[in-house]
């Protein structure tokens, strides 16, 4: 027999082990009240964005294309740099393998977006937002309730699910 190989850990074994990257990143925030006025109120980078799913659905499209005859965000050239893949594989925190462009998260197997050239990024405990150049779709979607993944939470996947179905 072959050498015994430990089985890939799980994001909730990961936060659960205090040494971890995981829950260092992700348990900086645990004594915090994410409901208190002075949290929402902060400018927390990569932490403390509040929004709508309409209005992040909107950001995203602005992104690629026009918004209510407002000009677009990005010039083709910034879509394309947004697209390009900086760093690919295993996630020491995420503990799934990610796809990330500068800034954004890119579509794979983890964090399943509308199609290859989609980008935007999932949040913590389910919600996702997203930008597809190609059928020029702004997608948003937010929590009630806060899940403990970070990635292709199931609720979220099924609405991108039912989008890719409509597109065919």
């Amino acid at each position: 027999s072959g050498p015994r190989l430990r089985p890939k850990r799980n994001v909730a074994e990961a936060y659960a082990d205090p040494e971890s990257l995981t829950r260092r990143a992700f348990g900086a925030l645990a004594a915090v009240d994410e409901n208190a006025p002075e949290y929402r109120a902060a400018e927390l980078p990569a932490s403390n964005g509040i929004a709508t799913a309409r209005s992040l659905a909107r950001l995203y499209a602005a992104l690629i294309g026009e918004v209510d005859g407002r000009a677009r965000l990005f010039a083709p050239a910034t879509v394309a740099l947004a697209r390009t893949e900086e760093s690919a594989g295993p996630d020491r925190v995420l503990v799934v393998n990610t796809r990330f462009g500068p800034g954004y998260m890119l579509h794979g197997p983890s964090s399943p977006l509308l199609a290859t050239g989609s980008f935007g990024h999932p949040g913590r405990g389910g919600p996702l937002a997203f930008a597809d150049p190609e059928s020029g779709i702004g997608f948003g979607y937010v929590t009630n309730g806060l899940q403990s993944n970070v990635t292709a939470d199931p609720r979220a996947q099924s609405l991108v699910r039912a989008v890719r179905a409509s597109l065919a």
